[in-house]
């Protein structure tokens, strides 16, 4: 099968846009942020281009290092004070002509592939656009706790500017558990937050989401959000059957072995048909499940601290031995002697504070 075109790092990848909000929010607690940026290997002239991308583990890294040099850990909220429409890049550009706030915050939910894509799924609007949520990135550590702090302020942040108001939210859920700042947490989103919580989500008040915006446009709002499709049509047009099947399965992989029925359902197609596609390609539902666990299992070895046991669960495996057994078939080593190796590896370059 060809390789994939859509992304260079199994995990997923960010646009720079993103790094440029770090940057920002590190500059705004008094630290230099350059020499952080050159560590990993980030220069403002790639910080200008938006169609620079940042794999997720380097981005996540990145933030852990900030966090470290700032000395605050609730850097995320940082760094949703610090965001902008235009930091999402033309998604942003186009929600904030949106006509009510809950338009807004749709469009740019809905259009937030175009600069980032997460093996783990994508956000998505629940309750008539009451709810917005961003999937799960279990486990958590001190790697991506910020990951959901900055995507929930920047949304709460979007919110604000786009209705003119203060408070916008009726409850804020996070899941991983309380880190002991729930006060300081509770004040920035102005409203209760639950930690521990099923998911991680936003409630809009209903008052917000019928809001007018106050950059309503009309006419920029179609002329943006038709661009946008134009992008997705794009990016999505280059897919593979095998690909968008690919894309679904890394999101279903946690705990389970998903079946195709479960995948051809989320295409919108029956599982003849998608089998039929997938023959057609060379391929078939099996093999591209074996691949994307070991796309994935190769980059969760090698780009995060994540446990095996952890890893296996992620994977979909039914335990750690199968996973073992799995991982001997791809590399004829076992994760933790491949993890030891390229751990060294990147010693020996001077490359380890880069994936500490």
């Amino acid at each position: 099968m060809k390789p994939n075109p859509r992304r260079t790092n199994s995990l997923g990848e960010l646009s720079v846009l993103y790094a440029s909000v770090l940057s920002r929010a590190v500059a705004a607690q008094g630290h230099n942020p350059t020499p952080l940026l050159d560590r990993f290997g980030l220069s403002n002239q790639s910080l200008g281009s938006p169609e620079t991308r940042i794999s997720i583990p380097r981005f996540m890294r990145l933030g852990e290092a900030a966090i470290r040099l700032t000395g605050n850990p609730a850097l995320g909220l940082t760094m949703g004070q610090h965001s902008r429409p235009v930091d999402a890049g033309i998604a942003g550009l186009a929600a904030q002509c949106a006509p009510t706030t809950g338009e807004a915050l749709n469009t740019l939910i809905r259009f937030s592939v175009l600069t980032s894509h997460n093996s783990r799924g994508t956000p998505w609007v629940s309750d008539r656009g009451l709810t917005a949520n961003f999937y799960s990135i279990r486990p958590y550590n001190p790697f991506n706790f910020f990951v959901v702090d900055s995507v929930l302020s920047a949304w709460t942040r979007f919110l604000r500017v786009v209705s003119g108001q203060l408070h916008v939210l009726e409850r804020v859920k996070i899941e991983y558990p309380s880190q002991g700042m729930d006060a300081e947490f509770e004040a920035w989103f102005g409203c209760p937050v639950q930690f521990g919580a099923a998911g991680n989500s936003i409630h809009l008040l209903p008052t917000i989401r019928d809001a007018p915006s106050l950059q309503d446009q009309p006419g920029m709002f179609d002329l943006l959000g038709r661009q946008c499709e134009r992008q997705l049509l794009k990016i999505r047009s280059s897919w593979t059957m095998g690909d968008r099947v690919k894309d679904r399965l890394a999101p279903l992989l946690q705990g389970d072995t998903p079946e195709m029925a479960t995948v051809a359902d989320q295409l919108g197609i029956a599982p003849w048909t998608l089998q039929r596609q997938l023959k057609e390609e060379g391929t078939g539902f099996r093999e591209l499940l074996d691949e994307t666990r070991q796309e994935l299992a190769s980059e969760y070895i090698r780009e995060t601290r994540t446990s095996i046991s952890e890893i296996a669960w992620l994977l979909g495996f039914a335990n750690p031995a199968a996973f073992h057994k799995a991982w001997k078939r791809w590399f004829n080593t076992s994760p933790a002697e491949h993890r030891k190796r390229y751990l060294n590896e990147q010693k020996a370059k001077g490359l380890l504070s880069r994936i500490r």
